[in-house]
This record gives structure tokens, sequence and C-alpha cells, in this order.
């Protein structure tokens, strides 16, 4: 007895779909799938919410498939829509880039470049490249926006920046990767702080200690050497403050709040200042690396390809000695 295999159905045929999709209806879910509810996404959208749920119907009708679980007291995109909204951020940032890459067309170069980066990005080749960069194509313009790393890696995966400056706990398939510079993070504290300015301080010595640190300073994170740096000085379980902004740890570490960790070369002006005093560990410090992160995929206008092809072909020439900052 053979098994009959039923036909394909015809509702999901790919050029079917592909002449009777609305991308707009896609635009209309990307948001959606990033609120958290429908009058969310109607303010967002600044539409009436019967209209965002009147797409929302669309779309489910077109595809086939329940696309937001909106049951009484829950929403939450289904298996079928976190498929779609990885598909349709992608696609969505391919469009809105359409617009840019047929104005940039010109004689010169012009073009917007977004770069996304983390906050502790202190890299003095990274500034000579800017600068190299605007002196040969003033017309471009920049903005750097300053995130999370796997915020700043998400915009970069979702085609919205043209590329990121972060740190990288795992790597995705789809992005490129170029180690751009090596840091390494010591302890701080303070001048109102009780270990300050004393030169015979062990490690014993901040036993106990309150602590200040960055988000992403835990064990199973991108910054776990600097945890267990942290935890082998037997600072307090007690963490008075916290930010994901390097400015901000720095700010609570001269404030006196706790013991902190910060790229050493990073804190080295405001030690010479008197802001800042490292302690215990000095040596065998914590080596963190920052890498450039791309998305391959993305079509870039001109700016933003000789941008990050300037960056690419100055981290290739520049040894790794001179791109590591003790």
């Amino acid at each position: 007895m053979t098994t009959r295999i039923p036909p394909e159905d015809p509702q999901y045929e790919p050029e079917r779909m592909a002449r009777t999709l609305d991308w707009n209806l896609l635009r209309t879910f990307v948001v959606l799938a990033e609120s958290h509810s429908i009058t969310e996404a109607a303010d967002r959208l600044s539409l009436k919410q019967p209209s965002v749920s009147t797409a929302l119907k669309r779309l489910e009708d077109r595809v086939g498939r329940k696309l937001i679980d909106r049951s009484p007291g829950q929403y939450a995109l289904t298996d079928a829509g976190q498929l779609l909204y990885r598909e349709a951020l992608e696609i969505n940032g391919s469009v809105l880039r359409l617009s840019t890459l047929l104005r940039d067309m010109t004689d010169y170069v012009q073009g917007h470049v977004r770069v996304t980066v983390a906050s502790h990005v202190v890299c003095p080749i990274f500034d000579r490249v800017l600068s190299e960069f605007h002196v040969d194509h003033p017309r471009a313009t920049l903005a750097i926006e300053v995130l999370s790393s796997a915020d700043a890696i998400a915009e970069v995966a979702s085609k919205r920046a043209s590329f990121a400056v972060c740190l990288v706990r795992e790597r995705q398939p789809s992005l490129s990767y170029a180690r751009l510079y090596r840091e390494f993070f010591g302890l701080f504290c303070g001048p109102s702080h009780p270990l300050f300015g004393r030169t015979d301080l062990t490690r014993a010595d901040l036993a106990g200690h309150s602590s200040v640190s960055f988000e992403t300073d835990r064990l199973h994170d991108v910054l776990k050497p600097v945890t267990m740096m942290r935890a082998e000085a037997e600072l307090g379980q007690r963490i008075t403050g916290l930010s994901s902004h390097l400015e901000e740890v720095r700010r609570m570490i001269v404030a006196g709040l706790g013991v902190g960790p910060l790229p050493v070369h990073v804190a080295a002006r405001d030690v010479a200042d008197g802001q800042l005093w490292q302690v215990p560990p000095l040596d065998n410090l914590p080596a963190i690396d920052v890498h450039v992160v791309w998305n391959p995929k993305a079509v870039k206008n001109r700016a933003e390809e000789l941008l990050l092809r300037r960056l690419l072909s100055t981290i290739e020439a520049t040894p790794m000695e001179e791109r590591t900052y003790r």
C-alpha cells in the first residue's frame, strides 16, 4: 500500500506569496512583534487600534498561520510569528535602505553611516579612521549610537546599523567579525573610598568592600573574566551600582559607591588626575577583545562601504601589539 503525498498547498507557493504579500503588512507586523499590545503598536504607528488589528488579521489570513497569541492576559508571538518576525525584520531593513541607496548615487561620496558602539570603546585607531574618512568624504554623515553590545549587534543583524564596535559573546553565523583591539580591565576606587591612595594594598584588603560594575559583569556573559577577577578579590556580594555605560560606572566609582572595573587605558587619565586609584590585582589582568561586527548580506551605500573597508584594511595593516592597550 503506497502513501499518498498530499499536493502542496497553493497558499504557500513561493511565487504566489511573493506576488500577493503586502510589504506594508510586514512593516506593521515588525512593530506588533516589538510591542506589548495592539494599542502600543497602534500608538507607535500613529494608527487607530482597529486598523492595526485588521492588518494583523489580513496577514494571518495571507500566511495561513496564527502569528500572535492574544488570549486573555496573553500577548506573545507564536512559533510561526517568531519565524515571520525574523524574516520580516530583514526584509524591512532592506526596504528601508533602498531609498537611501538610490539617493546616494552621485559623483561624490555622500550618504549616512550609522554605527552602534559599546559605551567603553576608546580606540585611537578607530578615531583616526573616522578622521581620515571625514577628510576624504566631507559630504558623508555619521551617527554613533551607544548601546549594550547585544543591542548593537542586533541592530547590525536587522540591517538598521552599518556596523557595530562592541564586545562579542557568541558569534552569529550570518554576521562577520574582526577584532579591533584588546583591552585589560583593572579594579579602581574613588577619592572618598578608604582604599584610595594606599600603596600597601593586597588583594585581601578588598575583602568585604561593596562594588560597582557593568550590567554584563556576570558569569554567563561577555565580561565573565571581569566577574572572575572581582570574585577572586573577595569583594562583598553587595553591588551598590550597575550600569551598561562606562561613563556611569566611572561616575559611581569616583563618587565612592564602591570598587569597580574599568579598562586600564581608559582610566589612566583619571588616575593621573587623582580621580581614580587602581587597587589589586595589578598583574595578570583579564583581557577583553572589542570587535567590529557587520552584516555581509546588507547592501551598503557608498559611504558605509568605504568607511567599513577603510577600518578593516587599517586593522589588517596594524599589528595586534599596536592594537593592545595595557
